[in-house]
């Protein structure tokens, strides 16, 4: 079954505190057990792949339900219900979600300042206020801001002169690893040169030279695709070099059938289409740079033993 998110487990865990003091990893595993989650479910990670996604929602419930007064926090990791929440629990609500933990104060004070400054970028979303924890708010407005970011950047290369393309090239495949300095893979990557037997450049991939890549680099419009016909001629190119490996980059896309000829061919062809290219551009700071930091900190619980 799918992971609950954070304010379906608000009732678990306030009822597995009912009985007395109960530590959080005691409670994930009842509430896991309870819901018949699978193994698969308890493995799934954060995009930090630090925590797992299930225990992470547990503590943002225990989290909350500690802001609204309905749990005490007793020890290091460890809580019970309180008078509050045993009230709640003589009479719980049709849904015990943020929309109720409003009526108290205490979590008011908590919650308030970040729809403040949600509001202040993001019409009000009831969906988003009933499924997120805060976690995944900040990583799902990351992801935009790197998918925005991302088309702005294939469209500066699309706008750009040809030869730039190849700066592009040069400069990710060093940030990489690839081809030593930027000035050594310079000479070995010239795109476009004429007479190149199909092949638009060569870059070392370790700092010796021990085993080269051959380039195919293609700047083409986002509704011009690359077919089968360029994969099988850019193979046919490696073959005349004796080649076993070969990168195809483009600013568009790749056709399917482009795709499954890549995967049945005897040499190794790896194919890096637009949305690729700017991830991996984002992701080794190639034509982009660090705006803001923000860090994101956690209760130290060895400085409170």
């Amino acid at each position: 079954m799918a992971i609950p998110n954070f304010q379906e487990l608000l009732m678990p865990v306030l009822k597995a505190s009912a009985d007395g003091e109960v530590h959080i990893a005691e409670v994930e595993n009842r509430i896991a057990a309870d819901l018949h989650l699978s193994a698969d479910d308890l493995a799934a990670l954060l995009p930090s792949g630090k925590q797992g996604v299930f225990a992470n929602r547990v503590r943002w419930a225990k989290s909350y339900l500690g802001k609204a007064k309905l749990i005490e926090l007793t020890g290091r990791g460890l809580f019970r219900i309180s008078e509050r929440g045993l009230k709640v629990m003589e009479n719980p609500p049709a849904a015990l979600n943020v929309k109720f933990l409003k009526q108290y104060p205490e979590f008011l004070t908590f919650h308030q300042p970040a729809e403040e400054i949600r509001a202040t970028h993001e019409p009000a979303s009831e969906d988003t206020d009933q499924a997120a924890t805060p976690d995944e708010l900040i990583r799902e407005a990351h992801a935009g801001l790197e998918a925005e970011l991302s088309q702005e950047i294939l469209q500066r290369i699309q706008a750009a002169p040809p030869a730039f393309f190849e700066r592009i090239v040069v400069q990710l495949l060093v940030a990489m690893g690839y081809g030593g300095s930027t000035g050594q893979a310079g000479e070995a990557l010239v795109i476009g040169r004429s007479g190149d037997g199909g092949i638009d450049g060569v870059i070392d991939q370790d700092a010796l030279g021990l085993d080269r890549v051959y380039v195919q680099a293609k700047r083409y419009a986002d509704g011009n695709i690359v077919g089968a016909g360029a994969i099988r001629d850019f193979f046919g190119a490696l073959d005349g070099f004796k080649a076993a490996k070969g990168l195809f980059v483009t600013t568009s896309g790749f056709s399917s059938s482009a795709k499954q000829t890549a995967e049945s061919l005897s040499k190794r062809i790896v194919l890096i289409d637009g949305p690729q290219l700017a991830r991996l551009m984002i992701r080794y700071d190639v034509g982009c740079r660090i705006e803001e930091t923000l860090y994101i900190k956690k209760i130290d619980e060895d400085f409170f033993e």
